[in-house]
């Protein structure tokens, strides 16, 4: 269908991940903007050729915007995003600083709460990343003492990024000592648009359980 925006996600996943696979950040852009989209699944247990055809390291999410096709959640962000005034602005320097912190949030920060969550997860004695996330949390709140949104004085696309990256360390209890931080993702997640698409991830790996358990019965 001309227009019709899908997003793809796994039809099912193991219940630690859920909550945080990253459809959810296009779930949450496209409700922030009131765009009506599908949702569409590729098997988690079974990743074929078809999947590999879409999204080269068998990932999730990828989306398709009528004939457009794109994969790589920071990248179908920044599609959509355009697509929407409720997600980037179009005055030229306020659209700068969006692109900015959009950046920041994947290269800057993610880059290090990631690797940090995996060397936590392995039950390592020592991270020794965790000064280095400190520091990036640290330079981080000092912004965030001073604004309630990382751009344009509203809220944007760079802030869907920016608070969805930080959930697992704030989740994890890693922005205790970051006040302005663990209050700014909960600003973002207290959103209806986020909400929504939390609630709707969760109810579609739930439904995914219910159908594995009749396929056994």
């Amino acid at each position: 269908m001309p227009g019709q925006v899908t997003i793809w996600t796994y039809d099912w996943v193991p219940k630690a991940p859920r909550g945080y696979v990253r459809d959810l950040r296009l779930r949450w852009a496209l409700e922030e903007a009131g765009i009506g989209y599908a949702v569409a699944t590729v098997p988690f247990d079974d990743r074929g050729p078809d999947h590999l055809a879409r999204q080269p390291f068998a990932q999730v999410p990828f989306l398709d915007d009528g004939d457009i096709r794109i994969f790589e959640s920071g990248a179908c962000l920044l599609h959509l995003a355009e697509k929407s005034e409720a997600l980037m602005p179009r005055e030229p320097q306020e659209k700068a600083d969006t692109l900015q912190w959009f950046v920041a949030a994947l290269n800057s920060v993610e880059m290090v709460t990631v690797p940090w969550w995996f060397i936590d997860m392995s039950g390592q004695a020592e991270n020794l990343l965790a000064g280095w996330m400190q520091q990036r949390f640290e330079r981080l709140e000092a912004v965030l003492e001073t604004r309630e949104w990382l751009a344009a004085t509203c809220f944007t696309v760079a802030d869907i990024m920016m608070s969805d990256v930080l959930r697992i360390p704030n989740d994890l209890g890693k922005l205790e000592n970051y006040p302005a931080l663990g209050a700014y993702v909960a600003r973002s997640c207290s959103r209806p648009a986020f909400r929504k698409a939390r609630r709707d991830q969760l109810a579609h790996f739930e439904a995914a359980d219910a159908a594995k358990a009749q396929a056994r019965n």
